[in-house]
């Protein structure tokens, strides 16, 4: 995971998802977590990435 993925998964976690994972299901899953809250959203998106 790049310096600018830890930042955007922070900042903004569906770009980051988006930026790593592209506008799949897992994008669609991570706006849907971050409409309910920043940090599930924030935690899914660190998943995301860390899981290659």
């Amino acid at each position: 995971m790049s310096i600018l993925t830890i930042i955007l998964s922070i900042l903004l976690p569906p770009l980051g998802v988006a930026l790593s994972k592209g506008l799949g299901k897992d994008f669609i899953i991570n706006v849907i977590l971050t409409l309910l809250g920043w940090l599930p959203g924030v935690i899914h998106a660190f998943y995301v990435n860390s899981r290659g």
